[in-house]
């Protein structure tokens, strides 16, 4: 059963999460929910197919969420940099 929910969020990370979801094909919505499934199961049979990208797993969580400094374009630059010089 789907029911609807309402989130405050930054609006840049907003824009910047629907340019993503709209590159990958899915919804933000969809996005949300299978981040959501991941962090919360005990690698249970519904949610032992969820990917989560190697990049979101690099987001560093304080208290629970994304830090208020969090710099994303830079974080994302040191992750690409890793990844690509690894090869």
């Amino acid at each position: 059963m789907d029911t609807k929910l309402t989130l405050k969020l930054d609006k840049e990370v907003i824009e910047k999460a629907k340019i993503y979801v709209a590159k990958q094909n899915i919804s933000l919505s969809s996005m949300v929910e299978n981040y959501l499934k991941a962090i919360t199961s005990n690698n249970n049979e519904e949610t032992k197919n969820v990917e989560i990208s190697d990049f979101i797993k690099s987001i560093p969580l304080k208290n629970g969420g994304i830090q208020a400094d969090f710099d994303y374009k830079k974080d994302r630059q040191d992750y690409l940099i890793e990844k690509y010089n690894s090869l």
